[in-house]
C-alpha cells in the first residue's frame, strides 16, 4: 500500500469510505457532491435506478414540465378573446410523456456525470444500518455490506396513504402514479387542497380533466394567508367541476365502471370518477432504515432529530432533508446538505438560514416567505403592510393576468422586512428577492429605492414598499388623519 493510500485509511478508520450518503435528491447529491469536492471518499447509495431521488425523478422536476404544459395552452387559450386563435389543443399523450421524460433524463444523466468526475462511487439499492459504521445494502442482484466513518442520512419522504381506500385499483393513484400520464381522465378527483394536490389538478384540467378538489379544512393551502389563496380560488372556482372544503373523504368503493367518492361534511354525498388522486401530505422515511442498529433517535413519526451542523445524536452520522422536519422543501435538503458535507470535512459550518421560502406552482403561482400575516396577528407583532396590487400593474396588465399582488411586513420599529407574500405569475421568482432582503435585513427604503426595471412583475416589490413609506405614486392612498 503507498503512503497516499496508508494515510487515506488511517483517516477513515480502515472503512470502506470516509463518508457514505444515503439518498441522492437534492440534499443528498449536493452533500455527496460537497464532501468530494472537499477531498473525502465517497460513496452514494440511491434505491432509483437514476440519481436524484423522488424530486428529480417523480416529483419536482417532471411535474414542472408538465405544468408548463398546461401554462402554454392555457395562455394559447386565453388569447382567443384578443382576436388571437388557436383552435382547440391535441394532445399527444405519448410526446408529452417523452418530454417529461427528456427533462428528467438530462438532469438525472447530468448528476450521473459530474458524479463520475468526483469519482463518487453510485450503489444502486436500499440501505439500512446494521451498525454505527456498517450498512447494508439490498440491490436487485444481490446484498453488499458497506462500512463507513462517516454517513449523511437523505432518505426523504413518501406519500401518505389514507385508509378506506383501494389501493390495489390502478385508478388510484398517488402524485407518482399521476406522473406517469397514463391517460387523461374525463372525472378526477384529488383528494388534498395542499400545494402537491393543486399544482396535479392545474396539469390535469388544462389537459382537458373535470376535476373536483376536495380539502378537509376551511381553506385551500392550510397555514398560508388567506388574501393569498384567494386569486388561485377564484381563478379555480370557474374553471373546476367543484371545490369542496370542511369535506373529507370517507371511503373510496370501486365499480365496473368508476371509482365512487364518499363525501362527508360541507359538502355530502357520494360521486363516480375515472380516477382519484390523494395528495394529502407526505411522511419521513426514518423508520425505514434501522437506524436503531446505528444508535440513532427517530421520533414516532419517522423524523430524525438533529442540531444546527445536522449532526443526529450519533456525532458521526448527519441527517438532512425531508427526514429532519419541515418544510419538506428540496432548496431546505439542498443548503443542509453542504452544511452536512462541510462538517463531515471537519468544518465549522451550521444551517442558520433566517427564512426558507415556499412555493406552490400553480396557476396563479402562490409564494411566501419569512412570517406570514397570520402568524404576525398570531404571535400579536407590531407589523406594518405594504400590498401593491397588480391591477395597477403595466406588465401584469400587458399579460392580462392582472389578479395578482405582492405584500411585504416590515417590524414597525425598525422598518425592516420580515415577511413576503406574492401571488400572480412568476410569483415563484420573484419571491427571491424578498428572502434576500430579509436575509440582508433590508429596511422598506432600501427596497422602494433600489431601481426596478419597468415594465416588469418584478417592480410590483419595490411599489409595495413604496406603499408601507407611504411614498407610491403608481397607487393613490389617502394619508390617514392623525
Amino acid at each position: 500500500m503507498s503512503n497516499a493510500n496508508k494515510k487515506k485509511a488511517a483517516a477513515s478508520g480502515d472503512h470502506d469510505y470516509e463518508l457514505v450518503v444515503i439518498g441522492s435528491g437534492p440534499g443528498g447529491y449536493t452533500a455527496a457532491f460537497r464532501a468530494a469536492d472537499l477531498g473525502l471518499r465517497v460513496a452514494l447509495i440511491e434505491r432509483f435506478p437514476t440519481l436524484g431521488g423522488v424530486c428529480l425523478n417523480v416529483g419536482c422536476i417532471p411535474s414542472k414540465a408538465l405544468l408548463h404544459t398546461g401554462k402554454v395552452i392555457e395562455e394559447a387559450a386565453a388569447m382567443e378573446q384578443h382576436g388571437v386563435s388557436f383552435g382547440e389543443p391535441f394532445i399527444d399523450l405519448d410526446k408529452l410523456r417523452g418530454f417529461k421524460d427528456q427533462v428528467v433524463g438530462k438532469l438525472t444523466g447530468g448528476l450521473a456525470g459530474m458524479a463520475k468526475k468526483r469519482k463518487i462511487e453510485v450503489i444502486q439499492g436500499v440501505a439500512e444500518f446494521k451498525g454505527p459504521n456498517l450498512l447494508s445494502v439490498a440491490g436487485s442482484d444481490s446484498n453488499k455490506k458497506i462500512s463507513f466513518a462517516k454517513a449523511v442520512i437523505a432518505v426523504g419522504s413518501q406519500s401518505l396513504e389514507l385508509a378506506n381506500m383501494p389501493w390495489g385499483d390502478p385508478r388510484l393513484m398517488d402524485s407518482t402514479d399521476a406522473l406517469e400520464l397514463e391517460e387523461i381522465p374525463d372525472r378526477l378527483l384529488v383528494i388534498g387542497g395542499g400545494i402537491i394536490g393543486l399544482e396535479m389538478a392545474c396539469i390535469f384540467e388544462a389537459l382537458g380533466s373535470k376535476v373536483t378538489v376536495v380539502e378537509l379544512t376551511p381553506q385551500l393551502m392550510p397555514g398560508v394567508d388567506p388574501d393569498l389563496v384567494k386569486p388561485l380560488q377564484r381563478r379555480i372556482g370557474k374553471r373546476y367541476a367543484a371545490v369542496h372544503l370542511d369535506t373529507r373523504v370517507t371511503r373510496v368503493d370501486v365499480d365496473d365502471h368508476a371509482l365512487v367518492a364518499h363525501f362527508e361534511g360541507k359538502h355530502s354525498g357520494k360521486e363516480n370518477f375515472d380516477r382519484v388522486l390523494v395528495a394529502v401530505g407526505r411522511t419521513p422515511n426514518g423508520a425505514k432504515i434501522n437506524a436503531k442498529s446505528a444508535g440513532v433517535n427517530v421520533t414516532s413519526r419517522g423524523y430524525i432529530p438533529t442540531d444546527k451542523q445536522m449532526r443526529t445524536n450519533v456525532p458521526h452520522i448527519v441527517a438532512i432533508g425531508d427526514v429532519v422536519g419541515q418544510p419538506m422543501l428540496a432548496h431546505k435538503a439542498t443548503h443542509e446538505g453542504k452544511v452536512a458535507a462541510e462538517v463531515c470535512a471537519g468544518g465549522k459550518s451550521a444551517f442558520d438560514a433566517r427564512v426558507i421560502p415556499s412555493v406552490a406552482y400553480t396557476d396563479p403561482e402562490v409564494a411566501w416567505v419569512g412570517v406570514t400575516e397570520s402568524e404576525a396577528k398570531k404571535n400579536k407583532l407590531d407589523y406594518g403592510v405594504g400590498k401593491f396590487p397588480w391591477a395597477a400593474s403595466g406588465r401584469a396588465l400587458g399579460i392580462d393576468r392582472s389578479e395578482g399582488f405582492t405584500k411585504l411586513l416590515f417590524d414597525k420599529s425598525t422598518r425592516r422586512i420580515i415577511g413576503a407574500g406574492i401571488t400572480g405569475v412568476n410569483a415563484g421568482d420573484l419571491i427571491a428577492e424578498c428572502a434576500l432582503a430579509i436575509e440582508m435585513g433590508c429596511e422598506a427604503e432600501d427596497i422602494g429605492l433600489t431601481i426596478h426595471p419597468h415594465p416588469t412583475l418584478s417592480e410590483s416589490i419595490a411599489m409595495a414598499a413604496e406603499v408601507f413609506e407611504g411614498t407610491i405614486t403608481d397607487l393613490y392612498v389617502p394619508k390617514k388623519k392623525g
